[in-house]
């Protein structure tokens, strides 16, 4: 292929080059993608075992974590990798496929964050329709939708960059692979794969957050139609951890995709939030701010500790 004939590899700067510093990161950046990952297969485990969560919300509660533990598996173990290197090295293929799956995952977490604010506009607006209007055939319907808008934007631009020829410049200051820095390492014109990655991450972030903030605009004149303090107060708390969720994905989202790449150490900042940070944090927010979750987990840990702790007194008795 042409635009490995010149250079075969990238070398990726990551965070920091002082070798103080990167055994404090390593071992900071690899609790927080343990916990990421112990985190979300904890949820995905505590939902899909109890037959209380089946329910639409719980459905794209499993499709998040599970999106998230992608993300974030996506860049963190080549990081954690490149902070203890020394050459930081990683193959033209690797990072051009690295770029695709952020773009993927990333874009479909958006999507499945709308479809979230809808299911709650549904369960709010019309409670006593909300089974029939969130079935299970729309909800497997809106996860493939997300995922399938998310592959094709992000195929789209990657088989457009994988054409360039990459003949110098060769570093990338960052700490992972994403479309913008690879765009300014080729020596071909880029102004196509600009303007398509511009246009594609406008429209598909402006189409999902068009849809949250309807949502969300609907739920709030519903729930201030409602008389009751109580009332309300309930209504907003069954949306308080998809709107957290949703602040955080999206205004570092946001700030690092729509803002020209300059390899600033705020912009490494953000890119931190939103696929390292953000992923590690999701199953906290839905665990601590939804009840459901909070009883699912309580069953989990009676129905498997009790026992053992039956057990554990009986052999204290004999």
């Amino acid at each position: 292929m042409r635009n490995h004939s010149a250079v075969c590899e990238f070398i990726l700067l990551g965070l920091s080059t002082d070798p103080y510093i990167e055994p404090l990161l390593f071992v900071l950046f690899l609790v927080v993608y343990l916990l990421t990952v112990v985190g979300n297969s904890l949820l995905l485990l505590v939902i899909t075992a109890d037959s209380q969560l089946h329910t639409p919300m719980s459905f794209f509660l499993r499709q998040l974590s599970f999106t998230d533990l992608c993300h974030s598996s996506v860049t963190a173990p080549k990081m954690l990798e490149n902070i203890l290197s020394e050459e930081k090295t990683i193959f033209v293929e690797s990072c051009l496929a690295q770029a695709f799956f952020v773009f993927a995952t990333g874009g479909t977490e958006s999507c499945l964050l709308a479809a979230t604010a809808y299911d709650r506009y549904v369960a709010i607006g019309s409670p006593l329709l909300y089974s029939q209007v969130m079935s299970n055939q729309l909800c497997v319907g809106l996860m493939w939708v997300s995922w399938g808008l998310a592959v094709a934007d992000a195929l789209l631009n990657s088989l457009l960059a994988a054409s360039l020829d990459f003949c110098e410049g060769q570093s990338i200051p960052h700490f992972s692979c994403e479309l913008a820095s690879v765009f300014r390492l080729s020596c071909s014109d880029t102004s196509t794969n600009f303007i398509l990655l511009l246009c594609s991450s406008v429209l598909h972030f402006f189409r999902t957050l068009a849809v949250t903030v309807c949502s969300y605009a609907r739920i709030v004149s519903t729930v201030l139609s409602v008389r009751s303090s109580t009332g309300r107060s309930k209504a907003f708390s069954t949306c308080s951890s998809h709107l957290t969720t949703v602040i955080l994905f999206h205004g570092s989202g946001f700030i690092s995709y729509l803002f020209p790449a300059s390899g600033s150490p705020l912009e490494k900042v953000f890119s931190l939030q939103y696929s390292v940070i953000t992923p590690m944090l999701n199953p906290l927010i839905y665990s601590l701010k939804n009840k459901e979750v909070k009883a699912a987990v309580a069953r989990m840990i009676r129905k498997h500790f009790q026992p053992l702790k039956h057990q554990t007194q009986r052999c204290v008795i004999k």
